[in-house]
């Protein structure tokens, strides 16, 4: 379950990647793709294992002040359980993320 205190990071099949030619973003990973906006690549940046989800919150919230912090959390951590249900996040020593079934509480 990734909770608060988690430091979750992006796991090694995936790799953030800048397309020229589309002039966006990706997320890459064995076979697929996401294309991500800029909120998105904020959030797969800070995935570095040395911040908590409660860390990567505040720091969004400091850079995105117009928009309100409850807001932010909610929206980082739907992020974080869509990248968890595809295998895409790891907390621990190479450990994917367990994600938090529909309908119950990060």
């Amino acid at each position: 379950m990734i909770g608060p205190e988690s430091r979750p990071r992006l796991a090694a099949k995936a790799r953030l990647r800048y397309d020229r030619q589309g002039g966006r973003h990706l997320l890459l990973y064995p076979e697929r793709g996401l294309a991500l906006n800029g909120t998105a690549v904020d959030i797969v940046r800070l995935l570095t294992g040395e911040h908590t989800i409660d860390g990567i919150v505040a720091l969004l919230a400091d850079r995105y002040a117009a928009q309100p912090r409850e807001t932010i959390e909610r929206e980082v951590r739907d992020f974080l359980r869509s990248l968890a249900e595809r295998g895409l996040l790891e907390t621990g020593a190479g450990a994917p993320a367990a994600s938090p079934s529909r309908g119950q509480p990060p």
